[in-house]
C-alpha cells in the first residue's frame, strides 16, 4: 500500500465545493451537448412548420418527425444515467437500468395522472421523471457507494450478479421514494427563483447574464444553467436563460472577425477567423481562449456588447422552445416569443463588438505557432 502524506490527503478536499459541482456536471452534459443541440433544431424546425401551416399535428408524418425530435428529450435521464455513471465511475449498464425504472410505462402512467403509489408501506409522490436531470444523477451518485459496498462485502463468487441485483433494488427505491420528489422539488424552486428575477426585471436580468455569460465559460460555470434551462423547457416549455446567453456568443464572434481585419499577423489572422466562425455557430471558447481573452480589449467589449445584448433579448421576451445552445445552426430552437427580437439582439451584440474591436488599439498580438509541415 502506498504511503500518503498528511498534506496530500487534505489538499483535494479543500477543492472548492462549487468547482467540484461545476466540473461534475459539465462531465455529465458535454458527452451529449451536441445530441441536445440536434434535438433542439429537430423541435424548433417542427414547430415552425406547424406555425407556418406546412404540416399539421394531426398529420402521421408529424407524429413520426416528433418522436424523433423529442425522444431523446422524453429519455434524457437514460442518457445521463450513462455519462453521469462514466464519471463517478459507477456501472453505466446498471445506472441505465435504473434510469429506465424511472421511465418505466406503467409507472409514468400513474404519475402523470398524478396518483400516489403504495410501495412497502411507503407512499411513492408522482414525479414527472422524463426530460428530467437532477433525480438520476442524485441516484447515479449513491450508485457508487452502493457499488463500493456489495463489492467489499460480497465474495467474489457471487459479486458478479448480486451487486447489480442489490444496486438495482436499493437505489431504485431510494430514487422513487427520496430522489425524485427531492430533485422536483429543487428544480422547482431554482425554476421559481429564477423566474421571480426575471419577472422583476426580464432587462436587467439579460443585461446581467448577458455581461457575465462569457466568463461563467472560462471557469466551466456556464454548466451549472444547463440543468435550470432544462428544467424550465420540461415544465414551462420555454426557457428565458438560453436566449439571455445568445447576444454574447455572437458578441464573441463579432470581437474575433474584428481581430481578424486588423490583426496583421498571417497565423493569428487565420486562427481569428476559424474562431470568429465557429463562435456564430455557438461554440465560443476558440475566439475566448485564442483571440478575445489574451487581448483583454476585445473580451471586455463582448461583455458590453452581451450585456446590450441580453438587455433586448429581456425587453423583447425571447425564449428557446427547447434546448440548444445559441448559434447560427440552432436557430430554429427559439422559434418561441419574441424571435424576432432575438434574432435582432444577437445581431446588435455582434455588431457593437465587431465596431468596437476595430476601434480600439489591440496589444501585442499573441504568437501562433504555425502548422508543423509533414
Amino acid at each position: 500500500m502506498n504511503v500518503v502524506n498528511e498534506e496530500t490527503v487534505v489538499k483535494p478536499s479543500k477543492r472548492s465545493l462549487v468547482n467540484i459541482i461545476i466540473d461534475g456536471i459539465s462531465g455529465i452534459f458535454l458527452p451529449i451537448v451536441n445530441i441536445l443541440s440536434a434535438a433542439g433544431i429537430m423541435k424548433g424546425l417542427l414547430a415552425g412548420a406547424v406555425a407556418l401551416e406546412i404540416i399539421s399535428k394531426t398529420e402521421g408524418t408529424y407524429t413520426v418527425l416528433n418522436a424523433m425530435a423529442d425522444s431523446l428529450f422524453h429519455y434524457l435521464p437514460l442518457l445521463l444515467a450513462f455519462t453521469a455513471a462514466r464519471k463517478f465511475g459507477a456501472n453505466p449498464f446498471t445506472a441505465v437500468v435504473i434510469g429506465g425504472v424511472m421511465l418505466y410505462p406503467s409507472l409514468t402512467t400513474l404519475f402523470a395522472n398524478n396518483e400516489t403509489i403504495e410501495f412497502m408501506g411507503m407512499s411513492i409522490k408522482p414525479v414527472n421523471y422524463p426530460a428530467s436531470a437532477i433525480p438520476i444523477i442524485l441516484a447515479v451518485g449513491l450508485l457508487v457507494y452502493v457499488e463500493r459496498f456489495c463489492v467489499k462485502i460480497l465474495p467474489e463468487v457471487i459479486r458478479g450478479f448480486f451487486t447489480p441485483l442489490i444496486s438495482v433494488i436499493v437505489v431504485s427505491s431510494v430514487t422513487l421514494l427520496v430522489f425524485g420528489p427531492m430533485g422536483a422539488l429543487a428544480g422547482d424552486a431554482l425554476a421559481d427563483g429564477y423566474r421571480a428575477v426575471y419577472n422583476l426585471s426580464s432587462v436587467g436580468a439579460g443585461m446581467v447574464l448577458g455581461a457575465i455569460i462569457q466568463p461563467m465559460v472560462i471557469f466551466g460555470l456556464h454548466w451549472s444553467l444547463v440543468p435550470l434551462a432544462i428544467n424550465n423547457i420540461s415544465t414551462g416549455g420555454s426557457d428565458t436563460i438560453l436566449a439571455l446567453m445568445g447576444p454574447a456568443a455572437f458578441a464573441q464572434a463579432g470581437a474575433a472577425l474584428a481581430v481578424f481585419i486588423k490583426a496583421k499577423d498571417k497565423q493569428f489572422r487565420t486562427l481569428s477567423l476559424s474562431a470568429s466562425i465557429s463562435a456564430l455557430f455557438g461554440v465560443t471558447e476558440p475566439a475566448m481562449f485564442g483571440v478575445n481573452l489574451p487581448l483583454r480589449k476585445p473580451m471586455v467589449i463582448v461583455c458590453i456588447a452581451g450585456s446590450i445584448g441580453g438587455g433586448m433579448v429581456g425587453a423583447f421576451g425571447s425564449s428557446a422552445i427547447s434546448f440548444a445552445f445559441p448559434g447560427l445552426a440552432t436557430l430554429p430552437a427559439y422559434l418561441g416569443d419574441g424571435f424576432g427580437g432575438f434574432l435582432i439582439a444577437c445581431t446588435t451584440g455582434f455588431l457593437i463588438a465587431l465596431i468596437a474591436t476595430l476601434c480600439v488599439k489591440l496589444g501585442p498580438e499573441p504568437v501562433v505557432e504555425p502548422l508543423a509541415k509533414s
